[in-house]
């Protein structure tokens, strides 16, 4: 399986690159002396809004295209250009007060490594904000019942996606790395009739209706400090 390049993403649609996180900004703290860290930054509108309301006076991205992080560069404090598998960070330990990966860990080798790269570089107590497509959405299973695994330009099916996660999986996925998963939930909130059904079977299907999965968690603090 070949490493994910910025050539992969170059024939995206500009809509790809422009989302902005206001449901992250907006479970930040106002503190103008907080430094965060968002991998996958694309450009840099989750930053700028988290900068402009005084959620943080230092924002660092990661972004893998280089035509899409000059235009964040022109947002935020910083951009690091490279796929974040390979490219070292040039951060001191416990740098940052919070942590965002949006859409990012589906398009690599190794989730799991990079996870747990990242994690010394937010400080004890830091927050974590990330959320991935969800491969135990019912409209998956219904796909599989019908024998089809078909790619798709986005969504859950995009082709430039190498893994696929649960919503168990994905809070295993962080709580490994040292963080502690505070609430897995969907990126979109469930209609009312999506809501009935949780409520009449106990949750226990919750997830064949979450097509994006998102997670909110802190950084453990270490029993050793």
């Amino acid at each position: 399986m070949n490493s994910p390049t910025a050539g992969y993403y170059e024939e995206k649609p500009e809509y790809y690159f422009g989302g902005c996180r206001h449901d992250y900004v907006d479970c930040l703290p106002e503190n103008p002396n907080a430094s965060i860290l968002e991998i996958g930054c694309a450009h840099g509108n989750t930053g700028a809004l988290a900068l402009t309301l005084g959620k943080c006076g230092q924002y660092v991205g990661v972004e893998i295209s280089p035509t899409v992080a000059e235009i964040a560069r022109e947002k935020l404090t910083d951009v690091l250009v490279g796929n974040i598998e390979e490219i070292e960070l040039p951060f001191a330990p416990a740098s940052f007060d919070a942590l965002i990966i949006s859409e990012v860990l589906e398009h690599l080798i190794d989730p799991w490594k990079v996870v747990q790269k990242l994690s010394p570089f937010i400080k004890p107590g830091g927050a974590v904000f990330a959320s991935s497509p969800n491969i135990s959405h019912y409209s998956v299973i219904k796909e599989l019942i019908h024998g089809r695994w078909e790619l798709a330009e986005d969504g859950a099916m995009d082709r430039t996606h190498l893994r696929w996660f649960t919503p168990s999986l994905y809070a295993d996925l962080f709580e490994q790395a040292g963080f502690s998963v505070e609430e897995v939930r969907p990126v979109t909130p469930f209609g009312s009739r999506t809501r009935f059904i949780n409520q009449m079977t106990g949750n226990r299907f919750r997830h064949l209706f979450m097509r994006q999965i998102s997670i909110r968690g802190r950084k453990q603090h270490d029993p050793a400090g």
